[in-house]
């Protein structure tokens, strides 16, 4: 059961990374509303902190990976190349 958890939690991890290659490739992410990324970014690091006391690794990684694909999609939200 542990290898389907670890296999969900990367997939639900790294659904994020094709919008911040996206945003990175066109420098923008207008795509996107500021309410979907705002609770999407609010959901994310309020999970992380519920469950970073627990260390449980694969939800960690998940979490993580999330927030720094988020980080991407709102730097090119605030600062959308020409």
């Amino acid at each position: 059961m542990e290898n389907i958890g670890w296999i969900g939690s990367l997939l639900l991890a790294f659904c994020g990374l094709p919008q911040a290659i996206e945003s990175y490739k066109t420098k923008s992410s207008d795509g996107l509303t500021w309410g979907f990324i705002f609770m999407w970014f609010v959901g994310e690091l309020c999970t992380f902190a519920y469950i970073l006391p627990k260390m449980d690794l694969p939800l960690l990684v998940n979490y993580t990976a999330n927030i720094i694909f988020l980080v991407i999609i709102i730097y090119y939200k605030i600062k959308p190349g020409k």
